[in-house]
């Protein structure tokens, strides 16, 4: 059960989920690809053949590690409010109130549009912000966040004119 789904309230639904991009993996790929094998191929070939696993260990060990970060990563937004939580051992979570999220900035880079990914920045009541880095769909999230709020906005909106009305 992820950490969203553990902590949903009583009538709470999530609205929209999302996690880290798949292209987190790429410096770690291009890592292995471009210096780990050559190092395990050329220890391969010399007198120290028997010692060609470490850098292909190291490897693994480096794309093990992404793979746990971006399972453990989950973003949603529910009818009720924005919660975010990044980490395994160290966990950072937040968990906003809908109608206390002032602003979400998304920045994307030229790779980060093409690709789909982006860093958002959350900015709570109070001027508190949190940013998210390399955020799979982060349009998409705030999009969501504006149209849960939008809902949520509406029937106030519309019950005000009436409440402060005289007849």
């Amino acid at each position: 059960m992820s950490y969203i789904d553990g902590n949903l309230l009583a009538g709470e639904k999530v609205v929209y989920r999302t996690r880290l991009h798949w292209l987190l993996f790429m410096t770690p790929v291009l890592f292995t690809v471009v210096v780990l094998l050559p190092i395990a191929w050329l220890l391969n070939h010399e007198a120290w053949g028997q010692y060609a696993w470490i850098p292909l260990a190291i490897g693994f060990l480096i794309l093990l590690a992404t793979y746990i970060k971006r399972q453990s990563s989950d973003f949603a937004v529910t009818n009720k409010r924005v919660m975010m939580k990044v980490g395994v051992f160290s966990t950072r979570s937040i968990e906003l109130v809908l109608n206390k999220v002032e602003a979400i900035a998304v920045n994307q880079t030229l790779m980060g549009r093409i690709f789909g990914y982006g860093d958002i920045v959350v900015t709570g009541s109070g001027g508190t912000k949190e940013a998210f880095s390399h955020i799979q769909g982060p349009l998409a999230f705030r999009r969501a966040v504006q149209s849960v709020t939008d809902v949520h906005s509406s029937p106030a909106q519309a019950a005000a004119p009436e409440a402060g009305r005289v007849d």
